[in-house]
């Protein structure tokens, strides 16, 4: 079985299986009840403080609530996509929030993935605005790869929605999560070393993001000036 094939029904089982899990222990688990609507009132404020404080009021789970936080964001868009990264930074330190942010990441990516692979261009267009749509299509069918670890590494493009739009347009899997996984190390490297400081890290986020712009501008410069030689 290729790989794409196998990320698109593991990842899709792997889904349905957690969402029954957990949608299980939260009716038959009270303290799971109990923490789940406590961190869901910490993001609904968005106060970077008390959302620190639940998590690390979780232990060793911390860890597991907020990759599943990076994962369900894709389909819950309350917070910003690299909030969960801050709290990893605030509550475990740079080291740790770089592999727990690439590991949150990597999941929620090939789970994007596998969800537009498994559906027809024509229903993508659905869920994505058509403007939008057509103009992630152009760049992925045109410079996937590095489309993908643009979009990756620049916090304020869409990322949920270039994981499916990959997966919808039959790009190799091992192809687009390699593309992920060099774009997001960078920003989350960045959202580590400034994540003490919110002016700082905004700043940063923008320096990250507008590099990420201008070094594929300039790939896409040159790409364009070697195809009109070619003819």
């Amino acid at each position: 079985m290729k790989a794409s094939n196998i990320a698109k029904y593991s990842s899709l089982f792997f889904t349905i299986g957690l969402l029954l899990i957990l949608t299980i222990l939260y009716f038959v688990l009270p303290e799971f009840q109990s923490s789940v609507k406590e961190l869901w009132d910490a993001l609904l404020t968005g106060e970077q403080e008390r959302i620190s404080e639940v998590v690390k009021g979780f232990g060793a789970w911390g860890v597991v609530a907020l990759i599943l936080l990076m994962v369900f964001q894709m389909f819950l868009v309350i917070f910003p996509s690299w909030l969960p990264m801050i709290i990893a930074a605030l509550v475990y330190g740079f080291f740790p929030s770089i592999l727990i942010s690439s590991a949150g990441v990597f999941l929620a990516s090939t789970i994007g993935y596998s969800i537009g692979h498994g559906i027809s261009e024509s229903a993508l267009e659905r869920f994505i605005k058509e403007k939008t749509f057509k103009k992630l299509k152009f760049w992925v069918s045109n410079y996937g790869f590095w489309s993908v670890v643009l979009f990756r590494v620049s916090p304020f493009l869409s990322n949920d929605a270039i994981s499916i739009l990959a997966g919808g347009l039959q790009m190799r899997y091992l192809k687009f999560i390699t593309a992920t996984m060099l774009g997001i190390i960078p920003l989350a490297t960045g959202v580590a070393y400034f994540a003490h400081d919110i002016d700082q890290l905004k700043s940063g986020l923008y320096w990250i993001g507008g590099a990420g712009i201008l070094i594929y501008a300039a790939f896409v410069y040159i790409d364009y000036r070697k195809r009109k030689k070619k003819g």
